[in-house]
């Protein structure tokens, strides 16, 4: 995957799918991000976002969270 391609997951449009390649969250957050199914190689569907953008609601293994754009902006991946 080259950096060029790369988007955060807050970039993302309703309907978009994301392929997650590296998340650049430190501590007890991205321990939590990883339990829920957010990490390399998984497949992220950006389901909604709120009138003003934050948060943003994403699908991940089946299941449905929303994040903050302090989060989503650390997360990395390409189109799929």
């Amino acid at each position: 995957m080259g950096m060029s391609n790369m988007i955060s997951l807050y970039e993302g449009k309703v309907g978009d799918t994301i392929q997650i390649a590296d998340l650049q969250v430190e501590g007890v957050m991205r321990r939590r991000l990883l339990d829920l199914g957010f990490v390399p190689g998984a497949t992220v569907q950006v389901l909604r976002k709120s009138p003003l953008g934050d948060p943003i609601a994403f699908r991940v293994s089946h299941t449905t969270i929303a994040l903050r754009k302090e989060e989503s902006s650390k997360i990395l991946g390409e189109w799929c």
